[in-house]
Formats: structure tokens, sequence, C-alpha cells
């Protein structure tokens, strides 16, 4: 009882660092999903929570979203999420964790101390960035950090970048969700019952994530962006 109260509390804290970020609710509540639940069983319970946090996210930005943006990440994501999610049970992923935790923290430190670094937006870009987004979100659950890491370099204001974000994760997870229910990845189906309260939380918190977004400015919100990005580094390579 107490570890599901800890649960949906960690959730609800997901749920509003991942609007301020963009990403995030997956990187704060896998590594206390993991403590009373299998790997497998916990990937699958945080991606329904992510759906739910990033419907809720949509219907508030709706019309933030840049369509052109989305396009350009959100259909290589498809077909990526859907290859990682079917790799999901056989793939070794301790050296990708390492790379993508690298990548996350030296792209972080970089850009901070770099404030005019920006990736010029292109097609290329764009679909490098769904294509791994996509890739690790299916494969082992935590695209959103190489996703945004892509997506604050184009320098997008806040409220598009949030929306943006929303509609691609949404789309991913879309894809994975039913892949990992038709491969048989889910291990435990007693966590099934924690799902309505998780949709509770998920909507408490994007909404006070959407309050504490209307008071911080642009330079600041990049900063926790790039901030964030780095400690997912951390937790990913120490992990």
């Amino acid at each position: 009882m107490i570890e599901n109260l800890l649960f949906l509390l960690v959730s609800f804290v997901a749920a509003a660092v991942a609007t301020l970020a963009g990403f995030g609710s997956s990187t704060v509540l896998i590594p206390v999903a993991v403590f009373f639940m299998d790997i497998k069983s916990a990937i699958f319970l945080v991606a329904c929570f992510h759906l739910f946090n990033n419907t809720f996210k949509i219907k508030m930005f709706w019309k933030k979203i840049d369509w052109h943006i989305f396009l350009q990440f959100g259909i290589a994501s498809i077909f990526f999420a859907f290859t990682g999610a079917l790799l999901a049970s056989i793939a070794p992923v301790e050296v990708i964790k390492k790379v993508l935790a690298g990548f996350l923290m030296l792209f972080s430190v970089y850009s901070l101390i770099t404030p005019k670094f920006a990736v010029k937006a292109s097609k290329i870009k764009a679909a490098v960035g769904g294509s791994c987004s996509g890739l690790l979100a299916g494969l082992i659950g935590l695209g959103g950090a190489i996703r945004a890491a892509f997506l604050v370099a184009f320098d997008l204001p806040k409220e598009i970048y949030i929306a943006t974000s929303a509609m691609i994760a949404f789309v991913i997870d879309l894809t994975r969700i039913p892949t990992y229910i038709f491969t048989k990845t889910i291990q435990n189906e007693a966590y099934y019952f924690l799902l309505p309260f998780m949709v509770l939380t998920a909507y408490l918190g994007v909404r006070y994530g959407k309050y504490l977004l209307g008071r911080i400015n642009q330079e600041l919100f990049r900063k926790i962006v790039l901030a964030a990005l780095f400690f997912a580094g951390l937790n990913l390579f120490f992990r």
C-alpha cells in the first residue's frame, strides 16, 4: 500500500517535471517503479502513464503545436519506436544506455557554457532526432531525453516546444504500447489497478507544471531543460 502511494506521488512529480522540461516522466518514474516490480512491467506501466501525461499536455497546448516539426520528427519516431519495442525483450541495453548518458551530459554542459549554440532546423536533423527518440523509447522506455536534446537546439518558444514534444511522444507511445502487449513483454499484470489513479496524477501534474511554466522566462526555461538533460544522463550512467 505504501509503495503504491509512493509510486503515485512520484508520478505526480514526474508529470509536473515533464511539463516544464518537455520530457522526464519516464526518467523520474522508472527508477522508482523498478524498486517493487520487474523492469519490463515497469517500462510498460510507465509507458501508459507517459501516454496519459502527453494526452493532457496536448489538450492544454494544442494550438501551440508546430506541425511541420512534428511531421519531421514523428514519422521516423513511429517506425523506430515499433522496432525498439520489438527488440525490447532480446536486445542488450547497457551499452546503449551508457552512450546515451554520455551524449546527454556532454551536450547539456556544452550548451550551458555556449548559450548561442543552436542546431539549424533541417529535415535530416529532425529525422535523426525522431529516429533515436523512437528507438530508445521502444527499447528502454527513455526516449524523451534524446528528443529534448534535438528539440531544444531548435530554440523554440517554450509553449511550442512543450506542445510539439508532447505530440511526438504521443505517437511514439501509441506505437510502442500495443507492441509491448502483442509481443508479451509485460510480465506481471497485477499492477494494472494503478492505471486509473495514474490518469489522475498525470492530469494534476500537468496542471501544476503549466502553472509553473507561466512563471518562468524563456532563458531560465532553456537552462532548466539543459540541466534536466544533464541529470537524466547522470542518472542513466550510474543506473
